[in-house]
């Protein structure tokens, strides 16, 4: 079996210390559960465990390769006994520490090891919370065992072995246990590694064995209560963020840097140093342990609800995928891949009250309508596709009925949300082209009328000339490559005015310069590239992977003009409503 089909079947036992951990604590009345927390922590783990399925050729490829050409003790025998795996687990302890300490003591290795700590809470779920980017570069601790001759089968055995162990650390109901704190890594000890408080700062790194922070004078007893998290928190679900948010802080100062010289240093020096100069034009806010406070954002019953329901559905994709994913080809991988990544999300986003339930759903249904077309599913394509559709006109309905009845704009983006449904469904059967090309012109057309609420007609003439001329290139293109001539004056009509609907689009955003017009210019712009891409398949060459790239940009421009309309109508009707309008965005 791989290494991801052992975490699938360890996962049942996972779940099992987990509720038995949470019966213990509510029992003793120190429940150190959140719902949220939990998610948001096993999240992570399973983002990280999917990832690795593109990251192993990167960790074991070159483990072997290194192996096969320098490996100075390549005895099989030797390594087969219970001394050679003995040996090889006490070696890769031994490694793991000095990675572990880089992850604490070098930046760019922070960033990595970031977000096993960013849990304000301790318990088993946070042992789970692992990192997507740690094999970019964690590899290169463990290449001494490779020169060493310890086979890449063992490798992978006692590492496994390693990260199991460390499971049952992550604990607060597990007390100190005398002689086996001197000597391996425990919950007293690991409690120590995760916390912020001074004392406890950048302590205890052994993955099994104590022993390595003894010698190296890394140690430290827990003798005060613990403070969890890091010391500039996460103040987020977003697993995305979590993964790439002391990268972009990195990315940020080196950039700002004016030293060539500090520009290379900030990614190598401790977590925290920053360039003088950068510190002195974005100053941070200093760490005070007296003012940490936890992020709980709230959560209605229904959002927990959907929260916890669709987690379990995630999960058993996520289990599917590791079981099977090793032997599927990488775009399917990638596909597959991809739904999960952005179901994982939308549910934190949901969880944040970034976006409500039924704007999750809409995500959820997009992203499986591209994933079974690009897959060859064409049953549940089918289902998928007009589904999508059908729940944005849910969410617009749901929008206005809070919103205290049905406006016009709510009107004119559920009609152009109904004739692309239409389009979808003539699109989806043969001989049905020009009657789904006419769908999607009226629906282009009545997202014009959508877009010139409030503002003129384009009042920005720079996006009308740059929107019309890449229109008259496109349509160019298509002529040169084989455009029927049956179909030159329809699709010369729909490049119009789909370049129409994008000026518009942009204009408005030129207009009342907000995050939402700025989204729903966005999203127009996606449009147009989807139906190039369309029209280029369809005319002209047959792309690869055809259907993710248009049906991900198509879904991409619906959910942004869904999402930055509703939006933007609560934001400008907050002068006329104020109540109403800050009730609405405070659920958001």
């Amino acid at each position: 079996m791989s290494p991801s089909q052992i975490i699938v079947l360890a996962t049942p036992v996972f779940f099992a210390l987990i509720a038995v951990e949470y019966a213990i604590g509510l029992k003793r009345r120190h429940n150190t559960y959140r719902l949220d927390d939990a998610i948001s922590s096993i999240g992570l783990g399973m983002l990280s465990q999917i990832s690795a399925v593109f990251t192993r050729l990167l960790r074991v490829g070159i483990y072997t390769a290194v192996y096969s050409a320098v490996a100075v003790w390549p005895d099989n025998g030797f390594w087969m006994t219970w001394a050679g795996w003995l040996t090889a687990l006490v070696f890769y302890d031994f490694c793991y520490y000095w990675l572990h300490r880089a992850g604490h003591e070098s930046a760019i290795f922070w960033a990595a090891h970031v977000v096993h700590h960013q849990s304000q809470d301790y318990n088993l779920s946070t042992a789970l919370r692992q990192t997507s980017s740690g094999a970019l570069l964690g590899w290169v601790f463990y290449l001494p065992m490779a020169v060493a001759g310890v086979p890449p089968l063992v490798f992978g055995v006692v590492a496994l072995v390693d990260l199991l162990y460390q499971f049952w650390v992550h604990t607060e109901q597990v007390g100190k246990l005398g002689w086996f704190d001197r000597w391996f890594c425990s919950p007293s000890n690991h409690r120590v590694h995760h916390a912020v408080n001074d004392r406890y700062l950048d302590r205890n790194y052994g993955g099994i064995l104590i022993v390595w922070d003894r010698l190296f004078g890394s140690f430290k007893e827990e003798d005060e209560r613990c403070v969890y998290g890091t010391r500039k928190p996460l103040q987020s679900w977003d697993p995305l963020w979590a993964n790439g948010e002391v990268y972009w802080g990195l990315l940020k100062d080196s950039w700002h840097a004016r030293s060539w010289a500090d520009k290379v240093r900030v990614w190598f020096k401790p977590p925290g140093w920053r360039p003088v100069d950068v510190a002195a034009r974005f100053p941070s806010p200093a760490f005070d342990i007296a003012q940490v406070q936890r992020y709980a954002p709230p959560m209605g019953r229904a959002v927990q609800w959907f929260a916890g329901l669709q987690f379990l559905a995630l999960l058993a994709g996520v289990a599917g995928f590791l079981w099977f994913a090793d032997a599927w080809p990488l775009a399917r991988s990638a596909v597959v891949f991809t739904v999960l990544v952005l179901a994982l999300w939308a549910i934190s986003a949901v969880m944040q009250g970034r976006i409500r339930m039924g704007e999750a759903l809409l995500i959820e249904c997009a992203v499986l309508s591209m994933a079974t077309a690009a897959l060859g599913a064409v049953e549940l394509h089918r289902v998928f596709k007009p589904l999508t559709m059908l729940v944005a006109m849910a969410v617009v309905f749901t929008h206005a009925q809070r919103a205290g009845g049905l406006r016009r704009a709510d009107g004119l983006l559920s009609g152009a949300l109904a004739l692309s449904l239409a389009g979808d469904a003539f699109l989806m059967f043969p001989g049905y082209f020009i009657p789904g090309l006419v769908s999607f012109l009226l629906a282009h057309l009545t997202y014009i009328a959508l877009f010139r609420q409030d503002v003129p007609w384009f009042p920005s003439r720079r996006a009308l000339v740059a929107t019309l001329g890449i229109g008259v290139v496109m349509y160019a293109f298509l002529w040169q490559g084989g455009l029927p001539v049956g179909l030159r004056a329809p699709v010369a009509a729909y490049v119009l005015v789909i370049a129409l609907m994008a000026a518009q689009a942009i204009g408005r955003a030129t207009v009342q310069c907000d995050r939402t017009a700025f989204a729903v210019a966005l999203g127009a712009a996606f449009f147009m590239l989807s139906d190039t891409l369309l029209a280029i398949n369809r005319f002209v060459s047959p792309l690869p992977m055809s259907q993710v790239w248009v049906l991900s940009t198509y879904y991409a421009a619906q959910v942004l003009i869904v999402g930055g309309m509703l939006r933007g109508q609560a934001t400008f009707a907050a002068p006329r409503a104020p109540a109403a309008a800050a009730a609405e965005l405070a659920t958001r």
